[in-house]
C-alpha cells in the first residue's frame, strides 16, 4: 500500500471510528427511552435523538470522507490491498453515498417522528385505540416514503421497498424473497395438518403455574450464563432489565437485553431470554480486531435473526437442552418441581394459530411474518391505506391462520416495528430461520454428537462453532455469500422444513 493510500485508508477508519462510537451513544439512550425514562419525558427525548441524528448524518456525510474516499479508491495501489481493507472501503462508501442523499431535514424529522410515533403506539396498545395512533403512523410512513424513494436511486433496487429490505438485508429484495416464502408457505401445510390430526396432542396447563417475578429474572440470569452471556461478574459486559416489548442493544463490551415476566407465564420470559440471549452472544462475539472498523459491525438483522432464533428454538426447546436445565430450572423455582421432561417439552412447542407472533410456536411463527410482507409491499405499492390497514390484517389473519381478530391491540398494533419505523425489517425473521435450518444442517455434519453433548450440559462446541463461522465473520460478507461460506449453499428452505417435519414427527406421533 502506497502511502497517499495508507493515509486516506487510516484517516476513514478514525473517522468511522467516531462514527461508531457516537452510534453506540445513540443506541443507549434508546435503550434508557424504553427502560428508565419517565414518561413526560418524550418531548425532551425525540429533540435529543433527533439532534443526535443529525450530527451522525452530517458526520457521515463529511466532504472529507468523499475526498478521502477518491484519494485511496482511485490510487493504483487499491487492488492489492487485502479482503479486509477492500470491505472497509466498500461499506464506507456504500454509506457515504446513502447518507448524502437524504436530506439533513429528512434525516432528522424521521427520528424525531420515530420517537412520537412509538411512544403513541404505547398508549393507543393499551387503551385499544388505533384512532390513536393513526395519524403519527400516517406522518412516519409519508417520511418513510421519502427515504425509501430516494435510497431506491442511490441502492439501484426495483423499488422503494426492496431499498427497505436493502438496509437490513442487503442485496436481498421482494421479487428473491417471494418464490422462497412462497415455497415455505407450501411446505408448513401438510405439516400444520398432520399436528391438528394427531391425538397426540400436549397439555399447555403445565406453563401457567405461578412462579413470582424474583424467581424468573434468577432463572433468566442463569439461561443467559448456560449461552455464554455474563451480567453477574466483574467482566460481565451486559445486563438483563424489564420492558413492555424485549429487544438487544449494544457493540461489543456493552450488549444489553430485556425481558417481559408474567407471573402466570413463566415460559414466555424463557424464551424471550433465550432469544435475545443469542442476539447478544452474536454482537459481544463479532472479530475483536475490526472493533469500530466497518466490517467490524453484524452481516445483516437476517443473519442476526438466525442467532436469537437458533438459541430460543433449536436449542431452547429441544429435549437435550432441558435435559441438563430443567434441574436447575426447579432449582430456583421450587413450584415446578412436578414438571417432568417429556411432557414439558411437548408442551413449550405446542403448535396451534395464535392472533399474537410472539407467542406462536416454529410452525406457525412464518405465517405471522408472510402476512406482514404481504402487508408491507401493500402500503409501499399504495394498495393498502393506513386507515386500511387493520382491516387489511384482519382479513390476512382469517385467511391465512383462520383466526378473527377482536381489536386491533392484538391485531395491527401488537408490534413495536412499524410505529419505530421499521419498514422491510419483518422479512428478516423469517430468512432467519430459513438459515437455520442450513446452519443446523451444517452444524450435525460438523459435529455429529453435538446434541449429545448438550444432554450434558456442555454448550462449549456448538457456541464455538457459531463464533468461528458466523460472530467473527462480523460484516466480511453479504448475508447470501456468508449463508454459502458457512454451508456451502445458495438460500433454501427445505433444510428448514426438513428439521421441522424430523422435529414435529417425533414430538407429535406422525
Amino acid at each position: 500500500m502506497t502511502n497517499d493510500l495508507r493515509s486516506a485508508y487510516n484517516k476513514l477508519l478514525r473517522k468511522t471510528k467516531d462514527l461508531i462510537i457516537l452510534q453506540t451513544v445513540e443506541g443507549l439512550i434508546h435503550w434508557d427511552m424504553e427502560t428508565k425514562m419517565p414518561p413526560q419525558a418524550v418531548e425532551q427525548r425525540s429533540l435529543q435523538l433527533a439532534l443526535l441524528s443529525r450530527i451522525t448524518h452530517k458526520m457521515s456525510t463529511d466532504k472529507e470522507i468523499g475526498r478521502l474516499l477518491k484519494q485511496a479508491t482511485t490510487n493504483p495501489g487499491c487492488e492489492n490491498l487485502n479482503q479486509v481493507e477492500k470491505r472497509n472501503l466498500y461499506l464506507i462508501q456504500r454509506n457515504y453515498n446513502e447518507q448524502t442523499a437524504l436530506p439533513e431535514t429528512l434525516v432528522a424529522e424521521l427520528s424525531k417522528q420515530q420517537t412520537i410515533t412509538v411512544n403513541t403506539w404505547k398508549r393507543a396498545k393499551k387503551t385499544k385505540n388505533y384512532a390513536t395512533l393513526k395519524p403519527e403512523l400516517q406522518k412516519l410512513l409519508d417520511l418513510t416514503k421519502q427515504e425509501a424513494n430516494i435510497l431506491m436511486k442511490v441502492k439501484q433496487t426495483k423499488t422503494p421497498y426492496d431499498a427497505l429490505i436493502d438496509a437490513n438485508e442487503p442485496r436481498m429484495t421482494a421479487d428473491q424473497i417471494t418464490p422462497t416464502f412462497n415455497n415455505l408457505q407450501k411446505g408448513l401445510k401438510p405439516l400444520l395438518e398432520k399436528i391438528q390430526a394427531s391425538p397426540k396432542q400436549p397439555d399447555t396447563t403445565i406453563l401457567h403455574q405461578t412462579v413470582p417475578v424474583e424467581a424468573q429474572q434468577k432463572i433468566s440470569t442463569m439461561l443467559a450464563q448456560t449461552l455464554g452471556y455474563d451480567t453477574t461478574t466483574q467482566n460481565a459486559k451486559g445486563r438483563i432489565d424489564e420492558t413492555e416489548h424485549p429487544f438487544t442493544e449494544g457493540y461489543y463490551d456493552d450488549v444489553r437485553i430485556t425481558t417481559h415476566y408474567y407471573p402466570n407465564d413463566f415460559a414466555s420470559s424463557i424464551f424471550s431470554v433465550l432469544h435475545e440471549t443469542g442476539h447478544a452472544i452474536y454482537d459481544q462475539n463479532l472479530n475483536p480486531a475490526w472493533k469500530y472498523q466497518p466490517i467490524g459491525s453484524h452481516c445483516s438483522m437476517g443473519i442476526h435473526e438466525s442467532q436469537s432464533r437458533f438459541m430460543e428454538n433449536i436449542i431452547g426447546r429441544s429435549p437435550e437442552f432441558w435435559t441438563a436445565i430443567l434441574p436447575k430450572l426447579k432449582q430456583l423455582a421450587p413450584q415446578l418441581q412436578n414438571l417432568q421432561l417429556e411432557p414439558f417439552i411437548h408442551a413449550i412447542n405446542k403448535v396451534q394459530h395464535t392472533k399474537i407472533r410472539i407467542e406462536s410456536d416454529e410452525v406457525t411463527y412464518n405465517l405471522h411474518i408472510i402476512i406482514r410482507f404481504q402487508l408491507e409491499q401493500d402500503l409501499f405499492q399504495n394498495k393498502v391505506t393506513i386507515n386500511e390497514l387493520p382491516q387489511a390484517w384482519n382479513q390476512k389473519y382469517h385467511e391465512l391462520l383462520g383466526l378473527t381478530i377482536e381489536n386491533d391491540s392484538e391485531g395491527v398494533m401488537q408490534d413495536t416495528h412499524w410505529s419505530s419505523g421499521l419498514f422491510g425489517y419483518f422479512p428478516s425473521y423469517t430468512l432467519g430461520n430459513i438459515y437455520d435450518g442450513q446452519l443446523h444442517a451444517k452444524i450435525c455434519d460438523d459435529i455429529a454428537d453435538w446434541q449429545a453433548q448438550m444432554k450434558q450440559g456442555n454448550l462449549q462446541n456448538i457456541t464455538t462453532w457459531f463464533k468461528t463461522n458466523i460472530h467473527n465473520q462480523s460484516n466480511r460478507y453479504d448475508p447470501a455469500e456468508l449463508i454459502k461460506q458457512a454451508t456451502g449453499a445458495q438460500l433454501d428452505a427445505k433444510p428448514y422444513l426438513a428439521y421441522l417435519n424430523e422435529k414435529y414427527s417425533k414430538l407429535y406421533g406422525f
